[in-house]
């Protein structure tokens, strides 16, 4: 059987969830550290964030220096495929995800030796 390679790098999460889920984690993230963890530019992060908040998937205030964002509870998701479901079940998963988190070791099950 031939291996197949894939034609281009994708995922499954795009970037406006994993931002979203972020700022569900932690309502003052920076910016920086949000395009560290989604490896794209910190001007592609403000994109998003400007999308979320056009679209009511979230609010922006500013607490001293810094930024404090809160999701919108009760919005739907975008695409017809989805109906009309709230997609906070989905964001609270992603937000109860341990950011890189390391594989887990596997335990030994063997049986031999003493």
């Amino acid at each position: 059987m031939e291996t197949m390679e894939s034609r281009t790098s994708w995922t499954f999460v795009t970037h406006h969830a994993r931002i979203l889920a972020m700022l569900l984690r932690d309502p003052e993230v920076r910016m920086r550290d949000m395009a560290e963890a989604c490896r794209i530019t910190e001007r592609a992060v403000r994109a998003v964030i400007t999308d979320l908040e056009s679209a009511g998937y979230l609010t922006r205030a500013r607490h001293g220096r810094r930024n404090h964002y809160e999701v919108t509870d009760g919005t739907l998701f975008r695409h017809p495929a989805e109906g009309p479901h709230e997609i906070a079940h989905l964001i609270r998963l992603l937000a109860d995800l341990e950011p890189s988190r390391p594989p887990a070791a596997q335990p030994s099950t063997g049986t031999s030796g003493p």
